[in-house]
């Protein structure tokens, strides 16, 4: 099977390694074909090919879109976009603008538990000042022994009902799905092991994006134990989506999985990157 890896992060937006270091190393991890989908920016492809096309590695453009969703927050990845269409810079664009404001909101959050300082905090860790995220609020309550690691930080920290989360209304999903065509992409529901749905909330989340349109699902994911391998398989087969592979790689040491590492797509499903212009 080609190495394929097509969903990790760099310091663009919550990522611990800079656009070319990220790319060097999924070259060392044996990576063929690689796409950065940094979360609403689309600031880190530039960097992220020239080093790609260096070493050898095909290189996909991509996005990782921030949705709100039936009460829900869930996100749609871009591959294969045109990084200078004007509708999905605009559409980025509009949805990065309100983060600052709910980072403010958060802290604020977090300050009326007793945890106060975390905005600047969480910008010590920040890249991209356009673009913080809870992840580097994780860090900072990390770093401050609040949680053992970040993954423990979201069992008690920044989630709904926990100190630190906020409502926050994100871009629709026939927008996400819209903005993605629109730049010539191919739209990807992400992680959806992740989410928190009912049965009956992820039917309806899948038909919806197939009315839309959506092309393919995370079928291996790096939060996706076997279980939900076999589940986003049974959903790929059932909606015809193609599906995808993808590490959903920060850094090492928060992830689950490496860049390059995630386990193999079950065979009789199209591999997403079929879907993807050479």
């Amino acid at each position: 099977m080609t190495n394929v890896d097509l969903h990790c992060h760099s310091t663009v937006s919550d990522g611990l390694l800079a656009p070319r270091e990220l790319v060097r190393r999924a070259a060392a991890n044996g990576v063929e074909m690689l796409a950065l989908t940094d979360h609403d920016h689309l600031g880190g492809l530039a960097e992220a090919r020239d080093e790609a096309d260096a070493l050898g590695i095909r290189f996909v453009n991509g996005v990782e879109v921030s949705v709100s969703w039936g009460g829900l927050t869930i996100h749609v990845v871009g591959l294969g976009v045109d990084a200078a269409n004007i509708d999905l810079a605009q559409g980025l664009a509009a949805v990065r603008q309100g983060r600052d404001l709910r980072a403010l909101r958060m802290a604020d959050s977090l300050a009326a538990s007793g945890i106060r300082g975390a905005y600047e905090g969480a910008l010590r860790y920040v890249g991209n000042p356009a673009l913080v995220s809870r992840s580097h609020f994780a860090r900072w309550l990390v770093e401050k022994r609040y949680a053992r690691n970040v993954a423990n930080v979201f069992e008690h920290y920044l989630l709904r009902g926990k100190p630190g989360y906020v409502e926050h209304q994100w871009c629709a999903l026939e927008e996400a799905v819209d903005w993605i065509h629109s730049a010539g992409g191919v739209a990807v529901v992400a992680h959806p092991g992740r989410y928190r749905m009912s049965g009956d909330e992820r039917d309806r989340l899948f038909a919806a994006f197939k009315t839309l349109r959506g092309d393919a699902v995370e079928v291996v994911a790096g939060a996706h134990d076997h279980a939900a391998v076999r589940e986003y398989a049974r959903v790929a087969r059932k909606y015809g989506f193609a599906a995808s592979r993808a590490s959903d790689f920060h850094g090492a040491g928060e992830s689950a999985v490496d860049v390059g590492r995630a386990a193999p797509l079950p065979p009789d499903l199209e591999p997403v990157w079929e879907r993807l212009a050479a």
